[in-house]
């Protein structure tokens, strides 16, 4: 076997759509988490991330099931529709680790009191938020970039000939 031939491409772009299964479900656990223990609940960039998460976990699995099957139609969907998420994903995820303090905090958590030695209710809530805003952000960006990745092999992978299949066969 050739390194790059019709297995070696198969195999890459399931491996490639299990760890999307997988990345699909750690952005929508760590924004639920994120959601879940936060008073504010205003910010619209964790629904984002869940819903980044959901689709990614469905066009994973369009994409496992397309390659497998080596389907033309579903591989030909799952390229386009990886490539779109990439923009989504990705400006989501520069806005995760953009957004900064003064943009977190809500008019009920300004009441602080200068002299006080420890930290209030909202203080802890926003540093929590923070925290989860940088590893949606850190996550969500390292992964969209492997997006380009599976739409390149998606590609190649289409423009393959099955060698199990009839020769006279088109692709």
């Amino acid at each position: 076997m050739v390194c790059g031939g019709f297995a070696c491409s198969r195999n890459a772009l399931c491996a490639l759509n299990v760890v999307y299964v997988l990345v699909g479900l750690l952005l929508i656990g760590v924004a639920a988490w994120g959601k879940g223990f936060s008073i504010v609940s205003s910010i619209h960039l964790i629904g984002g991330v869940i819903a980044v998460g959901v689709f990614l976990l469905l066009i994973a699995i369009v994409g496992l099931v397309g390659a497998v099957h080596h389907h033309q139609v579903m591989l030909f969907f799952y390229m386009i529709i990886l490539g779109l998420v990439f923009i989504f994903q990705f400006g989501v995820s520069c806005s995760c680790l953009a957004i900064n303090r003064s943009r977190q905090k809500c008019k009920t958590l300004l009441g602080k009191d200068p002299h006080a030695k420890c930290l209030t209710c909202g203080e802890k809530m926003l540093q929590h938020l923070d925290e989860a805003l940088k590893i949606l952000g850190g996550v969500g960006l390292f992964f969209s970039f492997t997006e380009i990745l599976g739409v390149w092999l998606a590609m190649r992978y289409r423009n393959q000939k099955d060698p199990r299949a009839n020769p006279s066969a088109f692709l």
